[in-house]
């Protein structure tokens, strides 16, 4: 769904174990070694590096990795 290119939201876990929801954002990479989505916020246009495995979810829907 990251890889598509449409806008979704999404919600990931921080090193805290904080939930963080974020709106709009548009897959640019994904580096399959690292295990990192780069995403883009429309908004603000921010780059910024997730881990796979801090996703919880996408557009609402609960992702089991």
């Amino acid at each position: 769904m990251l890889d598509s290119g449409d806008p979704v939201d999404i919600t990931f876990w921080t090193k805290d174990g904080e939930l963080i929801t974020l709106n709009d954002v548009v897959g640019l990479s994904y580096n399959f070694r690292s295990g990192t989505h780069n995403i883009k916020l429309l908004a603000s246009r921010q780059i910024r590096t997730i881990r796979d495995v801090c996703l919880y979810k996408i557009n609402g829907l609960t992702i089991y990795l």
